[in-house]
């Protein structure tokens, strides 16, 4: 996402065109989930617009298309897929392709997983983000989906959600995300040189701050490690997801001091009748 209606003005020029909005929020962040896709596969020269406007290390990590995680569930998407993978060559390494299942996606269907891993092409990262409980709770179903996705080179991507749901939701944002979001434990494992975290805090941005203090902790352990960690910092509206983001990366350069800081963002201009 790169479009928020709440960020016109404050982190985006208002009334940006289409082509300029992404290289906008690059100035912000050097990473974005590619959630647009899940619904619909974007047209191929609408992704090089994307790859034309940030640079060569900026990540997209871009989700698969619903027809083939959730609604075929990997079976006869053959077609899906040689499209989607059309559409978004432009992008290059750039791109992670992010499998993300749903809850009812559980360990019995971890070999269909396996099997649809190793079919993609071997010079495009992937990840999975998994939301049945017992792949958090159960050992031998944590173990065969670790196996499975290390036999394909396919990092784990977890969801945080545990400061959400410590309380009850007080804004109509945070009531839709209490209905909507998995509750799932924390995870902190690394299956490959690229992990990626979506973390998901709260309205007030104490809260959301004060939560992800283990993530630094673990993002400064993984750098140290020579990993390449991409984090996603989530608020129920995201309306300050920008600050929040840099904020977070800043926390982690206080424990990696040569971690290279993010370069400065551009202030949107201020509104003009001429």
């Amino acid at each position: 996402m790169w479009t928020h209606k709440a960020w016109s003005g404050r982190f985006l020029p208002q009334s940006l065109p289409a082509k300029e909005r992404l290289r906008a929020y690059a100035g912000w962040c050097n990473a974005v989930e590619g959630n647009t896709t899940f619904y619909a596969t974007p047209a191929r020269n609408t992704v090089a617009a994307w790859a034309q406007q940030v640079d060569p290390d900026f990540r997209f990590v871009v989700k698969l298309p619903k027809v083939v995680t959730h609604e075929r569930r990997f079976v006869a998407v053959e077609a899906e897929m040689r499209a989607f993978l059309e559409a978004i060559e432009p992008l290059g390494e750039r791109a992670v392709l992010w499998t993300q299942l749903p809850s009812s996606f559980g360990p019995s269907d971890v070999d269909a997983l396996g099997r649809f891993l190793r079919r993609l092409p071997t010079d495009r990262r992937r990840a999975v983000e998994v939301r049945h409980p017992g792949f958090f709770t159960d050992a031998s179903s944590t173990s065969r989906l670790e196996r499975a996705l290390a036999d394909a080179h396919t990092e784990w991507v977890p969801f945080d959600t545990t400061v959400f749901f410590q309380n009850p939701p007080t804004s109509e944002a945070e009531r839709d995300a209490w209905a909507k979001k998995p509750r799932l434990p924390r995870r902190t494992r690394a299956l490959t040189d690229r992990p990626i975290v979506r973390y998901l805090g709260r309205d007030s941005l104490e809260e959301t701050i004060e939560g992800w203090q283990p993530w630094t902790r673990v993002v400064a352990r993984w750098l140290r490690e020579g990993r390449l960690p991409t984090i996603f910092v989530h608020t129920p509206d995201n309306d300050n997801a920008p600050t929040l983001a840099r904020r977070f990366h800043d926390d982690v350069r206080t424990l990696v001091p040569t971690l290279d800081a993010l370069p400065e963002p551009e202030p949107p201009k201020p509104a003009t009748l001429f």
